[in-house]
């Protein structure tokens, strides 16, 4: 991936839902003004869903998901819709396609129906004004039954087109949630040191996707970033002329970071950054509380977003279950889920160990914890599990004064 290229989980995804042949690629190509998706008259030309990537003004970074008909047929069919579905999860704002020539149906019910309970802001658009135009009264009465906005257009002809852009905008910004990795944690003209391992799994000429993001937000905040390995981080302190605001290291060096940085400088790590801005940070921290309860036998679930070679030491395969191992002295059963896949029996687990999340986009992280804690079972993250077994999850929480003070009274009451 490109350095200034924005990775897919950091845009905007605006998900296209409709019947086959609705014009759901059309209507991507129309919007873009270029010819990105694949059109054609034939039913179900779109199988699986499909992601484009680009920059639409005045959004910025976006990515378009391109689904398979909500009305598709079949045993194949079934398991396009699922995974049309499944795109629900990641989905920042959705529209919903309609063929003007076919009407509003069970399909467009449904899909709406499990778009709201989602809560994902969404617009209505009916499609092929160009063939039979609706009615404004129709419009209106669609637009008071969904409360969500109403547009017609043409992908044909481009009717319609930029009225919807305009209210693409306003709908995707009134979703704008502000969480950030670090910016509301430093100043201007903060010093912020960046502990960067360099190891056999550290990507040849480049930095890691948090830590790139992680610098430009401190560049974006009047911040200055000082990278430094950690062999080299006592060394790097003393160098500087003034108190850094904060140390951020990688979490698998969390022992030697934290026994080199003195205690009046506030530390924490990428992964417990990115548990924040991607999903609940107080929820992972509570769900440390499970490791101790761990019995002989019991089902412990380790998932990964992204796929990659798997290294003699891999986090997932061995660190993980060696540190499990070592704190509880139980006998446990280790499951591993990679990819884009989210196991579907959560009931079985009693804990489930979450990467940090750099591939995913906050919706689908928050739609995974959802998920987890719906099925009643504890879920942390890997920086979180790993300050917790190393004895440091207080020390690295000190930036969030706030999440602290929470948790410190929530256990002082469960002791009263």
């Amino acid at each position: 991936m490109s350095l200034n290229k924005t990775p897919r989980s950091e845009r905007l995804h605006i998900a296209i839902f409709g019947r086959r042949n609705a014009g759901k690629s059309s209507l991507i190509n129309a919007i873009t003004g270029q010819n990105v998706a694949l059109v054609s008259p034939v039913k179900g030309t779109t199988t699986d869903p499909v992601y484009k990537a680009m920059e639409l003004l005045p959004l910025g970074p976006v990515v378009f998901i391109d689904t398979a008909g909500i009305d598709d047929e079949g045993e194949l069919g079934e398991l396009r819709k699922k995974k049309t579905w499944e795109v629900l999860g990641k989905t920042d704002v959705a529209i919903l396609l309609i063929d003007n020539t076919e009407g509003v149906g069970e399909p467009e019910e449904e899909i709406l129906s499990a778009i709201k309970k989602q809560k994902i802001p969404a617009i209505a658009v009916f499609n092929k004004c160009d063939l039979k135009t609706i009615s404004s009264d129709m419009l209106s009465f669609y637009n008071a039954k969904w409360e969500i906005p109403v547009v017609q257009v043409s992908a044909a002809t481009g009717e319609g087109i930029e009225k919807l852009k305009e209210i693409l905008m306003q709908t995707a910004k009134a979703d704008e949630d502000q969480v950030f990795i670090v910016k509301d944690l430093i100043s201007r003209g903060d010093f912020v040191v960046l502990v960067v391992p360099i190891d056999k799994s550290a990507p040849k000429g480049r930095l890691i996707l948090p830590q790139q993001q992680t610098i430009r937000e401190i560049i974006d905040a009047g911040g200055m970033a000082v990278v430094t390995q950690e062999d080299r981080l006592k060394e790097t302190l003393d160098a500087l002329k003034v108190k850094p605001r904060l140390v951020i290291t990688d979490s698998q060096v969390f022992h030697k970071v934290a026994a080199d940085t003195p205690l009046d400088i506030p530390l924490t790590s990428f992964s417990i950054l990115f548990a924040r801005y991607k999903g609940d940070l107080e929820e992972l921290v509570k769900g440390t509380q499970a490791v101790e309860k761990l019995k002989d036998g019991d089902k412990v679930l380790i998932a990964e977003a992204c796929t990659h070679h798997r290294l003699d030491d891999d986090i997932a395969q061995v660190k993980i279950p060696r540190w499990l191992k070592q704190k509880t002295g139980k006998n446990l059963h280790i499951d591993i889920a990679s990819g884009g896949d989210f196991p579907e029996n959560l009931k079985e687990y009693s804990l489930v160990i979450h990467c940090g999340a750099c591939m995913l986009n906050r919706r689908e992280m928050m739609r995974r914890i959802r998920q987890v804690k719906e099925a009643g079972v504890p879920i942390v993250n890997y920086g979180v599990f790993i300050a917790y077994v190393q004895g440091i999850l207080n020390r690295v929480l000190q930036p969030f004064r706030k999440l602290r003070n929470a948790l410190k009274e929530e256990e002082e009451t469960k002791v009263v």
